[in-house]
């Protein structure tokens, strides 16, 4: 038999509980969604304190990550533009690509908020974010932002 956490047991005697005095199994719902909500913010929680291996490198004075998707128009217009920076400023600059309508880019969606593809996250050498976009983003533009943090 599977053990259960606290948190579990709660929800099964609220659920229990909810249901002798309603009898009503849509609460039943009710209590396991504020239960998926509450594990689900508990996760983005620990993933947003994780800086990742691919975020967090000293050897870069700054890491660009693109969440998008290769079968997004404006995310296919950056590619040429994420390759370009990483050839000018290799060694300062270190590109990262989430396509965030895979399975395994997803959680990077969720990681940083994003409401829009494609958008573009600047982090300094620490693997703190110090900029952000949404959108298309010009290489001239980028290049400025990536100045910021002296790359040359």
């Amino acid at each position: 038999m599977k053990r259960m956490n606290l948190k579990s047991i709660l929800l099964v005697l609220t659920v229990i509980f909810t249901l002798s005095e309603t009898g009503c199994t849509q609460t039943v719902e009710k209590e396991e969604n504020k239960q998926k909500e509450v594990t689900k913010a508990e996760e983005m929680g620990n993933k947003q304190k994780e800086v990742t291996k691919a975020e967090k490198n000293e050897n870069y004075k700054v890491t660009f990550i693109e969440l998008g998707s290769v079968r997004c128009i404006p995310c296919q217009k950056m590619q040429p533009i994420m390759k370009s920076v990483e050839e000018k400023y290799a060694g300062q600059v270190k590109v990262v690509f989430y396509d965030v309508w895979t399975p395994e880019g997803s959680p990077y969606g969720d990681k940083y908020n994003i409401n829009v593809i494609p958008t573009q996250v600047f982090l300094d050498a620490e693997g703190k974010e110090y900029f952000r976009h949404e959108g298309f983003f010009a290489e001239e533009e980028l290049v400025k932002v990536l100045k910021q943090k002296g790359v040359e």
